[in-house]
């Protein structure tokens, strides 16, 4: 499975993506820098670059107009989906600016509405999203997962082996049924019929 790595500006309390063959590493402006601390030289860089504040001196740069109507990190993604990529994992997504958390939120959601695998990652903390569709969670998980509606509803929304069940019912927006739940210590799982939902664990 062959994984595209964005790495944004915001938070990010460590980066511990291996690269494999066939993988690529793509810098969201700011998240050059976040690379470049670590020493690791990303594949593209795309951005703006308002908030790095300079153009790197790099062969694959990709530069937008401030003025545009995407985010860096929306960009960035779909630099990898045109390159074939189908999984994503995204760091620096979360945390500084609060619109920008929740416009990558409403990333990870499109994406999982296109057919595609994103998730969002800070220290041990996970964010992804389901569209018609089931997530597991093996056994060793632990700690706290929260299930959010993304669309205005969520039909069938179904969670098995956590410490508190649901069975087939309706997830709104405007109300946090799903929110602190906890892994029992048992294989898990989160299925939605018709909608999409936000899930926030920890790895």
């Amino acid at each position: 499975m062959k994984i595209c790595c964005v790495v944004g500006a915001g938070e990010c309390e460590s980066f511990d993506f291996e690269k494999k063959n066939g993988d690529i590493i793509i810098a969201a402006d700011g998240g050059y820098e976040v690379l470049k601390s670590k020493g690791i030289q990303p594949d593209y860089v795309v951005g703006d670059f308002d908030s790095l504040g300079y153009v790197p001196d790099e062969e694959n740069v990709i530069r937008f107009k401030p003025e545009k109507d995407f985010t860096d990190m929306y960009s960035s993604v779909e630099k990898g989906i045109e390159l074939g990529f189908e999984n994503f994992v995204i760091y620096g997504a979360t945390g500084g600016r609060e619109d920008h958390t929740l416009a990558n939120y409403q990333l990870i959601a499109s994406l999982a509405e296109r057919g595609f695998n994103a998730v969002l990652i800070n220290g041990n903390k996970r964010i992804t999203a389901i569209h018609n569709a089931s997530k597991t969670f093996s056994a060793d998980h632990k700690g706290y997962i929260s299930v959010f509606s993304h669309s205005d509803v969520s039909e069938g929304v179904t969670i098995e082996g956590l410490k508190y069940p649901l069975d087939d019912v309706i997830l709104k927006n405007t109300f946090a049924l799903g929110v602190s739940n906890e892994f029992a210590g048992k294989e898990s799982r989160v299925t939605v019929k018709n909608g999409t939902l936000i899930i926030m664990y920890n790895e």
